[in-house]
């Protein structure tokens, strides 16, 4: 495997450092979810998106809220409700008496790390507002342009079970984000263990232990990991099957594939997978970053139809299949 990428053993120990501070932080603050703080910390090295999918109280924002700490940025949260409207999100034009004049009021979409809260119970009008945000990494107000920081990641939450009262999210819209992630219930130890960190009350202190300034760096290191033209076939290669399910999977299985996924998700799996190299100290990527990933990428890209929901099959299924009929590089 070809590993001149233009990444010194410096910058690899210097991203190895931060990367392993990071994880650690993020450890010693929230149990039981070990995972999730991989994901958002790859969502962050590759400057994307990340959808979280669990009932309440299941230590979404607290990760969201550990890791912004762990790096001195910015953070905003918005609660989505039914009446939010995108101004309470992007900003608006305010009346200032003083200067008889219109003045940009810029919202808290602003920030390095913006958590949206219950993503699916504000309206679709209020939903697409985060579109040109989400892809652009900038905002207009009263036609003025403003560019976002550099690192920005959205962090949007959805309760699966609730569904009354709430606006699914389109297709382009869970395209967007980079990484779905699904949220467990922590085993009893794990339980047991939060109560004992609650009672220690280990969230009453925060400290950084990195910078934004950091966090670029992991993310322009991030773009110089190399990725072998066969890496990118094999990813290419399990897209596409997701498009012709019925040409690789059983009949049995193939039947339930709405819609397979877009280019974006090959974008995706190149992005992630870069990452997920570099968490694990690797300069280049191998055929595993990819499968590490495989649900996060796909689950929201793979659309079921209503017989898969009546018949209690999975995007996971689907998933599984299809990596399992593609040939491994």
């Amino acid at each position: 495997m070809q590993e001149n990428t233009g990444i010194t053993n410096e910058e690899l120990q210097r991203a190895m450092g931060l990367i392993t501070g990071l994880n650690n932080y993020y450890n010693s603050k929230v149990v039981g979810q070990p995972f999730l703080g991989f994901a958002i910390l790859v969502a962050m090295m590759a400057n994307g998106h990340i959808l979280l999918e669990s009932v309440p109280g299941l230590a979404k924002t607290t990760a969201a809220k550990v890791l912004t700490d762990a790096v001195n940025g910015r953070f905003s949260r918005i609660q989505c409700t039914p009446d939010l409207l995108p101004s309470d999100i992007i900003g608006t034009q305010t009346y200032n008496m003083a200067t008889n004049s219109f003045e940009n009021k810029v919202g808290p979409v602003y920030a390095n790390f913006v958590l949206l809260d219950e993503v699916n119970r504000s309206s679709a009008k209020t939903q697409s507002a985060m579109l040109e945000a989400m892809q652009e990494h900038k905002i207009s107000i009263g036609g003025q342009t403003y560019k976002l920081p550099d690192v920005f990641v959205v962090i949007a939450t959805q309760n699966p079970i609730e569904q009354e009262g709430t606006y699914i999210l389109s297709e382009a819209q869970l395209d967007r984000f980079l990484i779905k992630v699904k949220l467990a219930y922590p085993n009893t130890a794990s339980e047991i263990e939060i109560l004992n960190r609650i009672e220690a009350d280990v969230f009453s202190e925060s400290h950084a232990v990195a910078t934004i300034e950091d966090m670029v760096f992991l993310q322009n290191l991030c773009k110089k990991v190399y990725i072998d033209p066969s890496i990118k076939k094999y990813i290419v290669d399990i897209v596409q099957a997701s498009r012709n399910t019925d040409k690789i999977l059983k009949p049995e299985l193939a039947q339930y594939v709405a819609m397979g996924a877009s280019t974006r998700a090959a974008i995706s799996f190149m992005e992630v997978a870069k990452a997920v190299a570099l968490f694990n100290g690797r300069t280049y990527c191998v055929p595993d970053d990819v499968k590490t990933m495989r649900h996060v990428v796909l689950r929201h890209r793979i659309m079921l139809n209503f017989a898969a929901v009546a018949d209690g099959i999975s995007e996971e299924t689907v998933i599984d299949a299809i990596i399992g009929a593609v040939q491994t590089p």
